[in-house]
């Protein structure tokens, strides 16, 4: 379990490393074709900025697009008590506890570090799962928390963010370009074009990487927490019996949830924020396994 923790953190950080070189790249062709090589700085530094404030607002945002309501002890004293005791078995702050009106099994968690988490789940997650399951899906959610996962996550999002719209602007510049502009080579025309184009493509896919580590991170940190896999791979066999897909998605907190909350397809797999149901259980049982 260790091994995975540290081999999952280690390519998780060399992604993001990845990301924040190609927005880097991005400033850098845009400075170029506007005949000014210093603005490549500026636009990383926006992109950052931009990251810093989304990862403030983040939370609060994820948990009202969801309609998530606030719960307190008495409300439900038995995901209460789970959540209590995993938050002192990983020596964290008690999060704040939501509940989400919706039959699909799922739950997420969200906040910018342990102080400032809270964890969701919805109605239907708490009528189909067990007690070591219910646990086992809240210790993979607090070791989002612990390994701050959401940190890590709104920082990419934001840089996808800043990818489109240097793209945006790399198209409109070649469309309407100055005939006359030094600048407007058809070689260099081509290229910002293609740049362009496969640009929001190619950062949909590192940050749905960064994602995909992410899960396999808090599989990981779960399974440690409770030193019983078998409860959060039971947890994710009945979400593949059941479907995780919400009634009212959001596709801009997707990546939060404990499973893919949009419809699944063989297309949309290949965009999804989340690993294959199976390759999961599969490793958690490798882990129980070796443990």
């Amino acid at each position: 379990m260790y091994s995975e923790i540290t081999q999952n953190k280690f390519k998780t950080w060399l992604i993001l490393v990845v990301f924040v070189g190609f927005v880097g790249a991005l400033g850098w062709l845009l400075s170029i074709y506007l005949g000014r090589p210093s603005l490549t700085i500026p636009v990383l530094v926006g992109g950052l900025v931009y990251a810093a404030v989304m990862y403030f607002a983040g939370g609060k945002i994820s948990l009202a697009v969801n309609g998530a309501k606030e719960i307190n002890k008495q409300d439900n004293p038995r995901l209460w008590r789970i959540v209590e005791n995993l938050a002192i078995t990983d020596g964290l702050p008690m999060p704040k506890v939501y509940i989400m009106d919706d039959p699909a099994p799922n739950a997420f968690a969200t906040g910018r570090n342990p102080k400032n988490s809270a964890v969701c789940a919805t109605t239907g997650i708490l009528e189909i799962m067990n007690d070591s399951e219910l646990e086992g899906v809240f210790a993979h959610e607090m070791g989002h928390v612990k390994n701050y996962d959401i940190r890590v996550s709104l920082i990419a999002t934001a840089l996808a963010v800043v990818v489109s719209f240097i793209a945006d602007a790399l198209l409109h510049l070649a469309w309407f370009r100055d005939e006359d502009d030094n600048n407007s080579s058809p070689i260099f025309i081509v290229l910002a074009v293609v740049g362009a184009l496969l640009a929001p493509l190619v950062a949909t896919l590192i940050q749905l990487a960064i994602s995909r580590r992410r899960e396999y991170l808090a599989d990981a940190t779960g399974a440690l927490t409770t030193r019983y896999p078998e409860g959060l791979a039971s947890a994710l066999e009945k979400i593949q019996a059941y479907g995780s897909g919400l009634k009212r998605p959001n596709t801009a907190t997707a990546h939060l949830f404990f499973a893919n909350p949009l419809k699944s397809g063989a297309f949309m797999n290949l965009f999804s924020t989340h690993p294959p149901l199976e390759d999961r259980i599969r490793r958690l049982r490798d882990m129980g396994a070796h443990a």
